[in-house]
């Protein structure tokens, strides 16, 4: 039996297919069934920083109306715990969870500010969760902000995090940045313990009909793998940060392709999406027998095997390949091939 099991922000997994944030998380019954199907670790929905302060302030509101409504009350604010807020749902879910689950629960947290909502972080530590993932999907818009400012704010967030918590952390990064191997060195540096390749950047379309611009939702493809792959393959054994491939892992084919280039799981959501639990099942069984009909006994034989540091060609993965491939087809229009 080939061996599976890798290793993920310090957590020993069964497998390298982790289901992604998603919505099916939220169900206690869609989370066993992932785990009945295979997958080593789960990835829950996020809690948005947003979240965190509108339930916060509806119950300051709630106080306040309390207090000002009934002033024989005042100096017994009432059952505030009966008060139910977002992220005491998602406390809940977390402990959930981690009762109904054998494998790591990792949370999620999605904010772009440093404040009160990193607070969280301790407590989904408290309420069981093994790792976090944080996810600062913030759109630099703005022409008087630079890359410094941007990269900074990500640093800081991380490094009141980590005062935050003594659990692994993982930073959901985009594609965007200039000098992605640097900063991935400085998330390294301010306390994080892997990086998840990439957060997808979803993009509203502009209505011709109705001249308006509106939101759209669209799932993955395998091809979003080549962009992830290419800078897993250039971080591999370079950082020392866990390795994730997030978005455009549909197939065994895809999840192959990324632990070659050097990561530690695949995430899997779109693909879950559309084809329910048994994804997982169908990606790990092809995994199986690819590395059985290759001869490796391990998946860790082959991680990072065609990564930048151990590819025979290192050039492959930079500006020289690029020039090559726009070269030959040059050549391939000019014969009449193209």
């Amino acid at each position: 039996m080939v061996d599976l099991s890798t290793e993920y922000l310090g957590l020993k997994l069964a497998n390298p297919v982790v289901p992604s944030a998603s919505p099916l998380s939220r169900s206690l019954d869609t989370a066993k069934r992932l785990e009945d199907a295979g997958a080593s670790a789960l990835v829950m929905y996020s809690l948005f920083e947003e979240d965190v302060e509108r339930s916060e302030a509806s119950i300051s509101d709630y106080l306040h109306h309390h207090e000002t409504g009934y002033a024989e009350m005042v100096g017994y604010p009432g059952d505030v715990h009966d008060f139910s807020t977002l992220a005491d749902d998602y406390l809940g879910q977390v402990f959930a969870l981690k009762q109904a689950l054998d494998i790591p629960i990792i949370a999620s947290l999605n904010g772009v500010t440093p404040g009160g909502w990193v607070e969280y972080g301790s407590m989904l530590q408290e309420s069981g969760a093994d790792a976090l993932e944080l996810n600062i999907y913030y759109v630099a818009a703005s022409p008087d902000q630079s890359s410094d400012v941007i990269e900074q704010l990500y640093i800081d967030i991380v490094t009141e995090m980590r005062h935050q918590i003594s659990m692994p952390l993982t930073v959901k990064l985009f594609s965007q940045f200039s000098a992605l191997p640097h900063f991935v060195r400085r998330l390294e540096q301010a306390g994080a313990n892997g990086v998840a390749l990439f957060n997808r950047f979803f993009q509203p379309d502009i209505d011709l009909r109705n001249l308006s611009v509106v939101p759209t939702l669209a799932l993955s493809s395998s091809k979003e793998l080549l962009l992830r792959s290419h800078w897993i393959a250039m971080l591999y054994g370079r950082v020392n940060v866990s390795l994730a491939v997030t978005g455009g892992v549909h197939t065994s084919e895809d999840a192959l392709k990324a632990v070659l280039a050097g990561a530690d799981v695949t995430h899997l959501c779109s693909a879950l999406l559309r084809r329910g639990p048994d994804a997982v099942t169908e990606v790990l069984k092809g995994i199986q027998q690819w590395l059985e009909a290759h001869d490796y006994a391990s998946l860790e034989e082959i991680k990072g095997l065609l990564s930048q540091k151990d590819v025979p060609d290192p050039k492959v993965y930079e500006r020289a390949n690029y020039v090559h491939l726009l070269q030959n087809y040059a050549r391939q229009v000019k014969s009449g091939k193209g």
